[in-house]
């Protein structure tokens, strides 16, 4: 794609939601909703905003971060932090490619093509022409297309990284096609829970445990990939929307009194943390508001968003997230930070609480 076609795409990208898919049962004792707290507490949303900026990024920390701005309607953040991840550039041509692996920089996708078409940069053109050839052709991939996140492993991670930017960027058979991949190596029945890490050349888990975060990031680029596709799309938006609910009823079955969850989800003795509650909330606003989850969810997520509101300090670090660098003990992130946005910018656009 030259950077003249790549600009014509980029004018007519679509994004739709989800209407009248068949109803879903909803989980039990979540059918009384108390009415939501303020849907965006000015205050609190700037300084958690203003941390994040404060927080060193690696490659999917700016991009998720950017895409924070753009959930935000935040235009102008969104442009100037697709324009610095111009800064790092792979061999590739690929932006925000500043540490982590490869699959990483797609996380920014979304960002720096709503950047492009707000101001015709051609550079960003451009680099939106590059990521789009590493995304579908060139990046390392399993016999069935399923991109490797690093080596030739698949992380649950990875649902976050290509899969909505392709949707953003109108080719939606190959983000289906990346959440399926992943889900079919990662789920397990069973638990109702993602396995975080498949090994593709030895045909194993390298890590078979039910990490948090990675419940989070399955859940939340799900709910994005079925937001962007067009209504003409209903079977994959019913589809993935069963995947959704599947997940989100595995993560339920495991959320604590206070709306918190564990860093291995099903484990007790793990420590708690705060993301995974953030990222589900933002799943489940977007999805109830979209209309592909029963808006019963809701209370659940009105419990995990009080619950991370509470962890916002006095210089707006939302405290007790999986903690960078290592993300072994609970700290902060800017991957936490951005989830926070998320989730109150999907908060206030559903509107002051009402009955489900």
């Amino acid at each position: 794609m030259n950077s003249t076609s790549a600009h014509l795409h980029l004018a007519s990208l679509a994004a739709g939601l989800a209407l009248g898919l068949v109803p879903f049962t909803g989980p039990a004792a979540e059918t009384n909703r108390a009415p939501m707290a303020p849907a965006n507490d000015a205050a609190l949303v700037a300084r958690a905003r203003n941390a994040a900026l404060a927080i060193q990024r690696q490659s999917w920390e700016q991009g998720v971060l950017a895409v924070a701005f753009v959930e935000q309607g935040d235009d102008e953040m969104a442009v100037q932090m697709a324009k610095a991840s111009m800064i790092h550039l792979s061999r590739e041509g690929v932006p925000a490619a500043s540490g982590g692996a490869p699959a990483d920089p797609l996380m920014a996708g979304e960002a720096i093509l709503r950047a492009a078409r707000l101001t015709g940069d051609p550079a960003l053109g451009k680099a939106i022409t590059n990521m789009l050839d590493f995304a579908l052709k060139t990046g390392p991939r399993a016999a069935d297309g399923t991109l490797f996140h690093t080596g030739q492993q698949i992380w649950s991670d990875s649902f976050h990284t290509s899969p909505p930017f392709l949707a953003a960027a109108g080719h939606y058979d190959e983000a289906v096609l990346q959440i399926e991949g992943h889900w079919k190596r990662l789920w397990n029945p069973d638990k109702k829970l993602l396995s975080h890490i498949w090994d593709e050349r030895g045909q194993r888990f390298q890590d078979k445990s039910f990490w948090g975060g990675g419940q989070g990031w399955a859940a939340a680029g799900i709910a994005r990939v079925i937001r962007a596709l067009p209504e003409n799309r209903s079977a994959d938006k019913a589809r993935l929307a069963g995947h959704l609910k599947e997940l989100l009823d595995g993560c339920l079955a495991h959320q604590s009194p206070n709306g918190l969850f564990y860093n291995t989800t099903d484990d007790p003795k793990s420590f708690e943390e705060t993301d995974l509650a953030q990222m589900l909330a933002y799943a489940i606003y977007e999805s109830a508001r979209g209309g592909w989850l029963p808006r019963e969810y809701l209370a659940a997520a009105d419990r995990m968003r009080s619950a991370a509101r509470a962890k916002v300090d006095t210089d707006g670090f939302v405290q007790g997230v999986c903690g960078a660098p290592n993300f072994s003990r609970p700290g902060i992130s800017a991957e936490g930070q951005a989830f926070f946005l998320m989730m109150e910018a999907s908060a206030a656009k559903m509107g002051p609480g009402a009955a489900p």
